[in-house]
């Protein structure tokens, strides 16, 4: 016998809603409310005698698909044993004092929870710094642990692949850097002085700072969404079930990866800026090659290209460890990977900027 009845903008539930009649309510509701009008639709829960948790998910999934229709849910005439269910096996009412929780939060409690998870990013950032730090040192005298064949493979999607846009971005740059610096150097006939310029920028800052940013957004992109859908898919839990490290297994070789490539395309995009520079000194400032490439010769120095290595080295060494950290840390589904993929670009152009700045302030 039905143990569900509608009458008015009121349903009854009798006896017991248990596993074996939960989807019934559910269809009996859902066939009930196709076709309501009212916006206030009560539960009334005197005649229910028992209920599982498999009867009170089923409540929380009527309020939530009614919610969805504009029509508010009232519970009432339950029982304290009814009520003690409902409220430990609901996951609506631990949504809600979540949320009133931290509704209630004033300002200085909201600033001050912000910190707190602020000092805790900070903390589990350098522990897993500390973490790759360690592993990757002793990684370069014992391979166990690690994937055969997985550092060139990570070489060539880092480095190799990312030639072509290095490429055009620099020699874009360059051009566009000397071409304004051009107009300006003409007015007193300093054409020559656009060498200077364009050497010294393009190895000191532009080319390792462009080259920096290129990676962030498109491999340290996909090094955090790759390890995010690992983490979320289980996949980290079961290569720690297997015995494997997965700093070792799956975090070391985009490292490896990363340290090795940049510099070699920080040197390229140096080489490709500074051709974008030498097209407009011959065709726009009439210097000639040879004058061009002499002056070059002069004002470069040992110390820019030290300068240029060590930059992009440290820019390599963040991009990887932002990209594993926001990966590990992914959460939530789908969107979760989503939401990793966006904070480790964000955050790692941020860090390679300050760090930018903190190595300009040091070196001159």
């Amino acid at each position: 016998m039905q143990s569900f009845t509608l009458s008015d903008n009121k349903i009854f539930i009798e006896n017991s809603l248990n596993i074996k009649n939960a989807e019934e309510l559910l269809d009996f509701v859902n066939t009930k409310t196709a076709d309501y009008k009212k916006d206030k639709l009560i539960i009334d829960l005197s005649k229910l005698d028992s209920i599982d948790s498999a009867g009170v998910a089923t409540i929380d999934q009527i309020i939530v698909d009614l919610k969805k229709q504009s029509i508010r849910i009232e519970i009432v005439n339950a029982s304290n044993s009814i009520s003690k269910s409902l409220k430990t096996f609901s996951s609506l009412d631990i949504i809600s004092k979540i949320s009133q929780k931290e509704k209630d939060l004033n300002f200085l409690e909201k600033l001050g929870n912000s910190g707190f998870i602020a000092l805790d990013n900070i903390k589990q950032f350098i522990l897993l710094s500390a973490d790759i730090f360690y592993w990757g040192f002793l990684g370069l005298f014992s391979k166990k642990g690690q994937r055969r064949g997985e550092f060139v493979l990570q070489s060539n999607l880092i480095g190799v692949n990312a030639l072509p846009i290095v490429g055009l971005i620099s020699f874009l740059v360059g051009f566009i850097l000397s071409l304004q610096s051009a107009q300006q150097l003409r007015q007193f006939g300093a054409n020559i002085f656009v060498v200077d310029l364009i050497a010294i920028s393009m190895l000191r800052e532009m080319g390792p700072l462009m080259t920096a940013i290129i990676l962030a957004g498109r491999s340290g992109s996909a090094i955090a969404s790759e390890i995010a859908t690992m983490k979320i898919s289980e996949e980290i839990d079961a290569l720690k079930t297997m015995a494997l490290n997965p700093i070792k297994y799956v975090a070391l070789p985009k490292v490896y990866a990363m340290i090795v490539a940049t510099p070699l395309l920080t040197i390229f995009s140096d080489i490709i800026g500074i051709a974008g520079g030498f097209l407009v000194g011959i065709t726009f400032l009439k210097i000639s090659p040879t004058a061009f490439i002499d002056r070059m010769a002069s004002v470069i120095v040992f110390k820019d290209i030290i300068t240029s290595m060590v930059k992009s080295v440290v820019f390599a060494w963040l991009i990887s460890l932002v990209g594993i950290y926001f990966g590990l840390r992914a959460k939530g589904g789908a969107e979760g990977v989503g939401r990793a993929t966006t904070k480790s670009v964000v955050t790692a152009i941020f860090m390679v900027i300050i760090a930018d700045s903190i190595l300009g302030l040091l070196f001159y």
